[in-house]
């Protein structure tokens, strides 16, 4: 292991990240807020800091190998977690205590959407808009930022890419070089979130809403300036628009750059795990419009449809855009929307959760099982759009698998031990390890009633969900140690 280069990597981006103090200093001084002091001490703090680590390393020329980038990538996650709750805890508006301001920043960082903060509507507007920020930023991935500029450090990227990038197969690349992959998703990513942008002034909003709604639209994150989330607006028509990128950042960002390129949507069609995601979403959304509109949840069938889409796509994205308390429609519609963040987006998406592929694999190596108990003899191949994958590939989904619900099962036993109700505690950990946002229960609303002690333990489910579980663990094992 040469922690020299993981030392100085860190120390590298830590600097580079102090810059994301700037646009929200610049938006304390256009609104004239007090937040702005936050902001300056808390960059400068993450540069002196980020210095002071890579300095002394400056000189490291070791290759970055799959092991480093493991380890890299898992601290710059924790590292920069922790340095982005500065500004929340030493504003005075916001006035988080150490937890609450780490709670909030990987949060925001890691696209959860989960809040332990009140009052939203009136901060300052530099915090809200660094709120939003810290989302896009971790939309698609700081880590995937980072590999394009990496060779600035003298360091090589794939392996960074390879522990970062969400999904079950990793080893695919858009373009020739990891850099210009990288560059390209981050181009795709910009310029998805500027149409977004366009879309919300468009259809009603100010500018400042738009481009910070964008921001958390795109990454799927949820945050919103306002307490009432999306619902602030009370706009069909802007929540129709949320509902087309919500769509468009829950799916492959590989088939985006794919029908950029060839200017044809046809792969779309093709695409077996694309069109289980269609598939779903509609399904679940007609699912829910019709039982709300059973129950008589709303005077008419357009808003059951309207309302029950907007939910749907908003939770199995783990957006968490909200807005209607769906905590309190009919009992059955939070539990199934619970279960749709479980299965959440697309793989190499900004969305979380088990990603439609590994469920669509699950269910297909099922089916397999099946068949083989009726011809015990006979060799049924699991196949994607008619490929037969390796099996390696299939195991490495029932472990992924099976080491997610044991992550689930003693998140969930260690919140009960800590007083919460099972209702309470299977949606928070839903809400976290799936990086969905709202829950249901004592949650329903916002994280701060519980305790510390809850709190970090949703903090790591949180990295456990955006780093896909295994990234974390594998530092756990004696032979990830071993030279």
């Amino acid at each position: 292991m040469h922690f020299t280069v993981v030392q100085k990597v860190v120390g590298g981006l830590l600097m580079l990240f102090s810059i994301t103090t700037v646009p929200p200093l610049l938006v304390s001084g256009l609104y004239g807020d007090p937040a702005g002091g936050a902001f300056i001490e808390a960059g400068l703090i993450m540069a002196v800091t980020g210095f002071a680590v890579w300095f002394p390393v400056r000189n490291a020329r070791w290759p970055l190998r799959l092991r480093e980038g493991f380890l890299v990538t898992t601290m710059f996650w924790t590292v920069l977690g922790m340095a982005a709750g500065l500004p929340l805890m030493l504003a005075d508006a916001s006035n988080l205590s150490f937890t609450d301001a780490t709670f909030e920043s990987i949060s925001g960082f890691t696209t959860t959407g989960s809040t332990v903060m009140t009052g939203l509507d009136a901060l300052p507007r530099s915090l809200q808009f660094y709120r939003q920020e810290l989302q896009w930023l971790g939309g698609m991935g700081i880590i995937v930022l980072a590999v394009a500029i990496l060779p600035m450090l003298g360091i090589g990227g794939m392996q960074l890419y390879r522990a970062e990038v969400p999904g079950p197969v990793k080893d695919a690349k858009l373009t020739p070089r990891i850099t210009e992959t990288a560059k390209a998703l981050w181009y795709l990513y910009l310029g998805l979130t500027v149409l977004c942008a366009l879309a919300y002034w468009l259809g009603g909003m100010s500018v400042f809403d738009a481009v910070g709604h964008s921001f958390s639209t795109l990454s799927t994150g949820g945050y919103s300036p306002y307490d009432a989330s999306f619902g602030e607006f009370d706009s069909s028509l802007l929540e129709a628009i949320a509902i087309v990128f919500m769509v468009l950042g829950g799916a492959n960002f590989g088939l985006h750059f794919i029908a950029l390129r060839r200017r044809t949507l046809g792969h779309y069609v093709h695409d077996a795990e694309f069109r289980t995601y269609i598939g779903i979403l509609v399904g679940f959304s007609l699912v829910t419009a019709a039982y709300l509109w059973i129950a008589h949840t709303y005077s008419t069938l357009f808003p059951d449809l309207l309302e029950g889409t907007f939910q749907v796509v908003s939770v199995m994205t783990t957006t968490g855009y909200t807005t209607a308390s769906f905590a309190h429609w009919p009992a059955f519609i939070p539990v199934l929307l619970m279960f749709a963040s479980i299965i959440g987006g697309c793989a190499s998406s900004t969305g979380g959760g088990l990603k439609v592929i590994r469920v669509l694999l699950l269910f297909k190596q099922g089916r397999r099982e099946l068949t083989r108990l009726v011809h015990p003899n006979a060799l049924v191949p699991v196949k994607i759009g008619g490929t037969p994958l390796d099996n390696r590939v299939v195991d490495g989904i029932w472990g992924f698998f099976s080491t997610y619900v044991l992550c689930y099962a003693l998140s969930m036993l260690l919140l009960m031990a800590a007083g919460l109700d099972q209702v309470t505690a299977f949606s928070a950990v839903a809400a976290t390890i799936n990086n969905m946002g709202p829950g249901l229960g004592s949650v329903a609303a916002n994280f701060q009633s519980l305790g510390d002690f809850s709190k970090w333990v949703l903090i790591i489910d949180m990295l456990l969900g955006r780093l896909e579980v295994f990234t974390v663990l594998v530092l756990l094992t004696p032979d990830f140690w071993r030279s």
